[in-house]
């Protein structure tokens, strides 16, 4: 087994840069972050490797700044698998890519079975990756070197994953469908923050009464408050569940919380004056939350029927037609037009339904020309089909 280290200094980085500048093609890059321990998305190890130069990890907490690595191969294209996980991460530390190839991406797109690294390395190349260390605390200081070598195997093949999918994609005539793809993966902007994060606050549900919903609202922002101050992942504070039984259980004094046995995690009684000021603040609170929110989607499409009976007909006949296409080129339907762009143009059609109005409309809603191509025709064509089983008279009428 090699045994890797780690780079956390400014010397070792500026050599490392130096030699994977001098290295040849692509470059290999790769992630580690510390879900479900940390509170950030923060990188914790990134990896790096380019033929020529070989494998480099390095420590972002303890570099800071990666301004020679970007300077080294910031001018190449970059290889990543499931890009849009790792981007952020990248960016935050000042390191972005002028184009990338996605390993994952291009797997979809191929219509193959099994899209995780491990999977598309053992499919192009025949060659097992251990996926053992996927999930571990990549916080932790010293990094093991079990971990070290797994971490070094998500970039090694990377190169050589690519190059294979890259023939793929060739043979079977779908290079600018990925060439679209990667570059509106690069230019995806980032989510906007939700307005009512803590909405997605698990089993709130269960909770009844505008009045609960705001000792919901306050439990939730001192959670979020404390786990960020810390940077621990907030459900290894206090669990949703935990915050939910306190509201539902209504305790009327810090003892009874303290008694709550429903009511655990690792800050719950450490941080017991936190929790339970929450609490007082959501009773006391003048600005009650609504039990509920209109959704800013669209209705779900099981109750369109009574709601928009055109648009129902319309997305009856469009999407089974979409995925037969998506059959065609042996690939997911999600990847061929995602069922959010096809339900909205399903729920409002454009003035012009014909395949230039519905492309338009898709253009709109993100759709790649690529896809434009592939479905606008199909969707015109069932839209006119809806239109045609509205008219045709029922048998009574007959």
């Amino acid at each position: 087994m090699t045994d890797y280290e780690v780079l956390s200094d400014a010397t070792s980085l500026r050599k490392a840069s130096d030699a994977l500048a001098a290295g040849t093609g692509p470059v290999g890059v790769d992630v580690e972050r510390a879900s479900g321990y940390r509170y950030s998305q923060r990188a914790y190890l990134v990896q790096v490797f380019r033929r020529d130069a070989g494998v480099f990890l390095f420590d972002p907490p303890a570099i800071g700044d990666f301004a020679p690595l970007q300077a080294a191969i910031g001018h190449e294209e970059w290889v990543l698998h499931a890009a849009s996980q790792d981007l952020p991460s990248l960016r935050e530390l000042q390191l972005m890519p002028p184009k990338i190839f996605d390993t994952e991406l291009a797997a979809r797109l191929l219509g193959h079975a099994h899209v995780g690294l491990g999977a598309v390395v053992e499919d192009t190349l025949g060659i097992t990756l251990a996926k053992e260390h996927s999930a571990a605390d990549w916080s932790t200081r010293p990094l093991p070197q079990p971990w070290l070598e797994y971490a070094a195997l998500d970039v090694e093949y990377l190169i050589d994953a690519r190059d294979a999918l890259e023939a793929e994609l060739a043979d079977a005539h779908k290079t600018d469908f990925a060439l679209q793809e990667f570059a509106a993966e690069l230019a995806r902007p980032p989510k906007p923050p939700r307005e009512e994060p803590w909405r997605r606050l698990g089993g709130l549900h269960s909770v009844r009464g505008r009045r609960a919903f705001a000792i919901a609202r306050e439990l939730w922002t001192a959670r979020e408050e404390y786990a960020r101050e810390q940077d621990v992942s907030p459900g290894r504070l206090v669990p949703d569940r935990s915050l939910v039984a306190a509201v539902r259980a209504d305790p009327h004094s810090k003892g009874e919380l303290a008694a709550l046995k429903e009511f655990t995690g690792r800050a719950s009684r450490s941080q017991l004056d936190r929790w339970w000021n929450a609490i007082e603040r959501g009773r006391a609170a003048s600005d009650l939350p609504l039990e509920r929110v209109p959704g800013e989607g669209l209705p779900p499409v099981r109750a369109w029927k009574d709601r928009n009976p055109d648009a129902d007909r319309r997305i009856k006949i469009a999407r089974p037609a979409v995925a037969e296409r998506a059959e065609q080129l042996q690939m997911p339907t999600e990847n061929l037009l995602t069922p959010e762009s096809l339900r909205r143009v399903a729920w409002e059609p454009p003035a012009s339904a014909t395949a230039e109005g519905i492309g338009t409309a898709l253009e709109r809603l993100g759709a790649r020309p690529w896809q434009i191509a592939q479905t606008a025709q199909i969707i015109a064509d069932a839209f006119v089909a809806s239109v045609q089983v509205d008219e045709e008279p029922s048998p009574a009428a007959s």
